[in-house]
C-alpha cells in the first residue's frame, strides 16, 4: 500500500490494474492490524458529524429500555416465536418474542450450573426443586446497560453470574448439530422432542412440489437442523429454485457450467496476468479454520479452485483476503451431506470424486450468492466496509452513548477493530459452529449478509460493554475487542446474541434511511 507521506489514502494500491489481481486489505490478516505498529497508516481525524434523526418518543435505547414493561409470560416455543422474524410485527410483539428466548436461554444456563455444583458434591438433585430462574425485560436491560440503572447488589450479583454462564465451555461434540447439542445431556429427552418436531416441519415444508420460501425462511431463522442445512441453504441462497421438479436439472446444468469454468480459466493461473491472485490465494488458504481441514491437501486444492474461479469471473474486485474465509461454511455443510461423523475428524479424500465435485460446484455457487449481494466490501478501496463501519458506528452512539463515548476518549477507532468483523463477516471472532448457525439466520434475513450484520455488531458490544468499560488503556482496550471471548461459544449463545441484534432492529426502527438500505 502506497502511503506518501500520509497524504494518499491507504487503500491506494500500486501497479496497473489486472483483472483478477489481488487487492491488499487492511485490518484482514490474522492476527490482525496493529496500529501501533503502523499508526502512520490511519489519519487522525475529527469526530464526524451526528447524522441528525427525527426526533422521537424513544430516541435511546436507554429510554426504550426504561419504558420497557416486564410483564413477560413463559412456555411458548423458542423456536416457534423466533419463526416470525421475517414477519412485520409490532415492537411490542418484536420484544416479547425475543425477551422469551433470552430469558429461557438463561434459565437453562442456570440449571446447568447448579445441576453440575450439585453431581461435584455427589448430591443429586431433583429436576423439581431447580430453581425456575424467570428474567422479566428489567433483568436484561440491566445486563447490557448497568451504567444508566441504580442496581442493587443482589442484581449485580445475578447479572455477573448470568454472564460467567453465557462463557461456560459447552460446545456441542458436533459442531454442525442445532441448539440441542449445546444443552446438557440432563435435558436430552425433552430437546431431542423439539429438534424432532423441528425437523418433520422442516421436511414437510421441503417436500411440496414448490417450497414457500418465506415460511422456510421463518422457519430457518431459529436455526436449521444438520440433516436437511444443505438443501436448506441451497435455496434460501438462491443457488437452487422453489419448484421440486426444476432442481436436478439446475443441479446439472451449473455443475457442468462450473467445470467448463476450470477448463477455460485454471490453466492460466501461472500466467504473468494471474500469478499474483493464485499466489495469495495460495498463502492465504493455510490461515483458514478449522486447522483440519486446512492440512488436507484435497480441500487446499477444491479450495484454490474456487477462489481463483471467482477472482478471474470478478474482475471489478479480484481476489480480496478475507474471501477465502468464505467458502468455508458452504464447504462444511455440503460436506456434511455425505457424512455421518464430525468434518474435522473426516478424510475428505475418501469421498468419491464425483461428490467432491459436486460439494465444490455447489460451494462456489452458493458462495457467488453470498457476494454479489456485498460486492462493493471487495472493490476497490472497499467503499462498502468503510460505509458499514462508518455505519455501525452511528448506531452504537445511539445505542449505548457510554460505550461510544468511552472508546472515542481511548483514541480506539472502529475500523480498527470492526474492519475484520464485516470483511470476514465475524467467522475470525467465534468459532465455526457458531458461525454456521449465525448464517441459518443471516439467510432467513432480507439483507441478512449486509443490513442485519451490522445489529449483530452492535450486539456484540453490547454483550461485552462491561469488559469494554472497564478497559482503561488502548492497547488492552484494542487487543479485547480484536479478540473476544468466544471460543467456547455453542449455538445457543448465538442464539442469545441473534435474539439481542433482533431487538435492536426493531427499537431502532426509526433509524436514518441508510441503515435500511
Amino acid at each position: 500500500m502506497a502511503n506518501d507521506g500520509g497524504r494518499k489514502q491507504f487503500w491506494k494500491r500500486s501497479g496497473s490494474k489486472v483483472p483478477g489481481s489481488i487487492q491488499h486489505v487492511y485490518g484482514a490478516q490474522h492476527p490482525p492490524f496493529d496500529p501501533l505498529l503502523h499508526g502512520t497508516l490511519i489519519k487522525p481525524a475529527s469526530k464526524p458529524p451526528t447524522t441528525p434523526v427525527k426526533l422521537k418518543k424513544v430516541s435511546t435505547f436507554q429510554e426504550f429500555e426504561s419504558n420497557t414493561s416486564d410483564a413477560w409470560d413463559l412456555g411458548d416455543d423458542d423456536d416457534e416465536l423466533l419463526a416470525m422474524a421475517a414477519e412485520s410485527l409490532n415492537t411490542d410483539v418484536v420484544m416479547e418474542t425475543a425477551n422469551k428466548v433470552i430469558q429461557n436461554h438463561s434459565k437453562l444456563q442456570e440449571q446447568h450450573k447448579l445441576q453440575e455444583e450439585q453431581l461435584q458434591e455427589d448430591k443429586p438433585v431433583p429436576f423439581s426443586e431447580l430453581p425456575s430462574v424467570a428474567y422479566g425485560d428489567n433483568r436484561l436491560v440491566k445486563s447490557v446497560s448497568e451504567s444508566h440503572t441504580s442496581s442493587s447488589a443482589e442484581c449485580v450479583s445475578e447479572n455477573s453470574s448470568m454472564q460467567r454462564s453465557q462463557s461456560l465451555p459447552h460446545a456441542p461434540a458436533d459442531p454442525l448439530e442445532g441448539e440441542a447439542a449445546d444443552h446438557d445431556t440432563s435435558a436430552t429427552p425433552a430437546v431431542t422432542e423439539r429438534e424432532a418436531f423441528r425437523l418433520d416441519k422442516f421436511k414437510q415444508l421441503l417436500a411440496g412440489p414448490n417450497t414457500n420460501l418465506d415460511e422456510l425462511r421463518k422457519l430457518s431463522w431459529s436455526g436449521i437442523p444438520k440433516q436437511v442445512r444443505p438443501i436448506t441453504w441451497k435455496l434460501l441462497s438462491g443457488y437452487l429454485p422453489a419448484n421440486v421438479d426444476r432442481r436436478e436439472g439446475t443441479l446439472q446444468r451449473k455443475r457442468k457450467e462450473y467445470f467448463a469454468f476450470i477448463e477455460q480459466y485454471y490453466d492460466s493461473r501461472n500466467d504473468e496476468n494471474h500469478q499474483d491472485t493464485y499466489r495469495q490465494i495460495h498463502i492465504d488458504i493455510p490461515r483458514m479454520n478449522p486447522e483440519a481441514l486446512r492440512l488436507q491437501p484435497k480441500v487446499t486444492e477444491i479450495f484454490e479452485r474456487i477462489l481463483f474461479i471467482w477472482a478471474i469471473r470478478h474482475p471489478a474486485s479480484g481476489y480480496v483476503q478475507g474471501i477465502n474465509d468464505l467458502v468455508t461454511p458452504f464447504f462444511v455443510v455440503f460436506v456434511c451431506e455425505y457424512i455421518e461423523e464430525e468434518v474435522e475428524k473426516f478424510d475428505v479424500s475418501s469421498l468419491p470424486e464425483e461428490v467432491l465435485q459436486n460439494i465444490e460446484a455447489d460451494s462456489y455457487w452458493c458462495m457467488s450468492k453470498l457476494l454479489d449481494g456485498i460486492q462493493d466490501n471487495y472493490t476497490f478501496a472497499q467503499p462498502g466496509i468503510q460505509k458499514k463501519v462508518k455505519m455501525l458506528e452511528e448506531l452504537v452512539s445511539r445505542i449505548d452513548e457510554q460505550v461510544h463515548r468511552h472508546l472515542d476518549q481511548h483514541e480506539v477507532k472502529y475500523l480498527q477493530f470492526a474492519f475484520r468483523w464485516m470483511n470476514n463477516l465475524l467467522m475470525r471472532e467465534v468459532p465455526l459452529r457458531c458461525t454456521i448457525r449465525l448464517w441459518d439466520t443471516y439467510q432467513s434475513e432480507p439483507e441478512g449478509f449486509s443490513h442485519f450484520h451490522l445489529y449483530v455488531c452492535a450486539a456484540f458490544l453490547v454483550r461485552w460493554r462491561k469488559e469494554i468499560l472497564e478497559e482503561r488503556d488502548f492497547q488492552e482496550l484494542l487487543i479485547f475487542l480484536q479478540n473476544l471471548p468466544t471460543m467456547h461459544w455453542g449455538n445457543e449463545d448465538m442464539s442469545v446474541l441473534l435474539a439481542e441484534a433482533y431487538r435492536l432492529k426493531f427499537a431502532f426502527a426509526d433509524a436514518p434511511n441508510h441503515y435500511k438500505k
